[in-house]
């Protein structure tokens, strides 16, 4: 069996950490190389602890065009820079985990066309293309929660709130990410402003029907949380349909995605941190829906995600090396 060979921009941080991890251990792939200027030389596992005794690889500063495969962990505004300013062969296909290439207006660089990559939103055109804009990790969480919706025209002004745990905000040092700061504190931020908003409200109007006003919005409240991994999202919004018609709608939107399950009972991070899930729960009272969708921030809502991808690019089963049983106690 031939394998994927593949590299890795940034490879120091938590998504490129937990991108090595993900591809060690995925039975087609080989990494070339993980590219960091700031720690080449050291040994992998000097900077992931995590990897001691998986892999004697080290960083190195320079890059290899004799990949499949390249994966730009590297932060928003980065990714453009470095293919502006590095010759990448237009045969290697690329996978950017930043926001540079996500929205329609800033999805082109050159010659290289990216396409948003939700699977359960493009799968079929992810199969078919070179370049891929992977989602942010709320916006994946968020839209996962409302596609459903959006597709059966029954999407109105949703009211949502979500909570990250310290990954989101990366591996820098700041003054919300000391253990002191966030340890029994929660804080919200961005109010209203966040920067997944664009995409969130693109994939939206994307699956809406023609004659669906398309001025509804999602007013989103981020907030950061006392815990290190997932993200819990709760959308709320007027729907007159019965749950159990909207239990059906959302299960039967979702058949054929292995990733993204509905639940009937109520859920918890603890179901999907350290795995590649979106779990989903419907509730209501009178004609109130709330959605409640729950994810790993560094796996369905970044690298999980971005293996998701290259198994779809590559014509393999998409569940092929996320098959991670989630972190429960």
């Amino acid at each position: 069996m031939k394998k994927i060979k593949t590299g890795i921009i940034g490879g120091a941080g938590y998504t490129g950490g937990e991108l090595i991890r993900l591809l060690l251990n995925h039975p087609q792939t080989e990494i070339v190389f993980v590219n960091s200027k700031s720690n080449a030389g050291k040994h992998l596992y000097e900077v992931h602890k995590d990897l001691i005794g998986e892999t004697d690889q080290k960083f190195t500063p320079d890059l290899d065009n004799n990949i499949d495969v390249l994966f730009l962990c590297v932060g928003h505004g980065e990714a453009k820079k470095f293919l502006q300013e590095n010759k990448i062969d237009d045969k290697i296909r690329i996978i950017d985990l930043s926001q540079d290439f996500r929205l329609a207006h800033s999805s082109q660089l050159q010659a290289r066309s990216f396409i948003y990559g939700l699977p359960e939103l493009n799968k079929e055109q992810i199969k078919s293309v070179h370049n891929i804009a992977n989602p942010g990790c709320f916006a994946t969480a968020i839209q996962l929660g409302l596609l459903p919706l959006a597709k059966a025209g029954l999407l109105e002004e949703a009211y949502t709130t979500g909570i990250t745990g310290s990954t989101g905000a990366g591996q820098g040092l700041s003054e919300t990410s000391h253990f002191s700061w966030r340890a029994n504190n929660i804080q919200a931020y961005k109010t209203l402003t966040h920067q997944h908003i664009g995409e969130i409200m693109q994939s939206l109007k994307q699956l809406s029907p023609i004659n669906k006003s398309t001025d509804q919005h999602v007013n989103f409240v981020p907030w950061r949380g006392d815990f290190t991994r997932g993200i819990f999202v709760s959308s709320q919004m007027h729907c007159d349909w019965k749950l159990e018609k909207l239990i059906e709608l959302y299960k039967e939107f979702y058949s054929g995605h292995p990733f993204t399950t509905i639940s009937k009972d109520a859920i918890s991070l603890k179901q999907v941190v350290n795995t590649n899930k979106c779990v989903i729960q419907l509730e209501k009272s009178g004609n109130h829906l709330v959605i409640h969708s729950v994810i790993d921030n560094l796996l369905k809502g970044a690298s999980g995600q971005a293996l998701q991808n290259m198994n779809l690019i590559f014509s393999i089963d998409e569940t092929t090396g996320l098959k991670l049983k989630a972190s429960n106690f």
